[in-house]
């Protein structure tokens, strides 16, 4: 049986990112891309979440066309604009053995990436694996 992976990605990410936060096993994997739609603070204040949930699906859309590029099996989805509700929400339906947090850099993340890592790994109890990734 392929080991699921739940991806968390807040920019579209490759195959290859895949396999450097997992390894070589990301060919045989089954992969959910959950794309956050992360907002900004000030949009979060004033209740818009239009652009994110956009720019959301079109991260998940990007990563999961990248990935079957690269070989790996994927299916995407958009999730909450907290990450820990999209992870949790995302686990309801799909059994991840391992989750895989791409990031923003440190000094580019968004407000709602913050301490997200080691939140996940407290909450979830399954190993989570971190990578950032530049934005663009």
């Amino acid at each position: 049986m392929p080991k699921k992976i739940l991806a968390l990605v807040s920019e579209p990410v490759s195959a290859d990112a895949l396999r450097s936060a997992i390894g070589d096993g990301a060919g045989d994997a089954e992969v959910l891309v959950v794309a956050p739609a992360l907002e900004s603070r000030g949009r979060w204040l004033l209740d818009a979440p239009d652009p994110a949930i956009e720019r959301a699906a079109a991260v998940q859309e990007e990563t999961v066309e990248r990935m079957d590029e690269g070989g790996v099996d994927a299916a995407g989805d958009t999730g909450e604009a907290d990450p820990l509700l999209a992870i949790q929400d995302a686990l309801q339906t799909f059994e991840a053995d391992e989750i895989v947090v791409f990031t923003h850099p440190e000094g580019e993340a968004n407000w709602m990436e913050e301490g997200l890592v080691e939140d996940a790994r407290e909450r979830f109890g399954r190993p989570v694996r971190h990578l950032e990734v530049e934005a663009g």
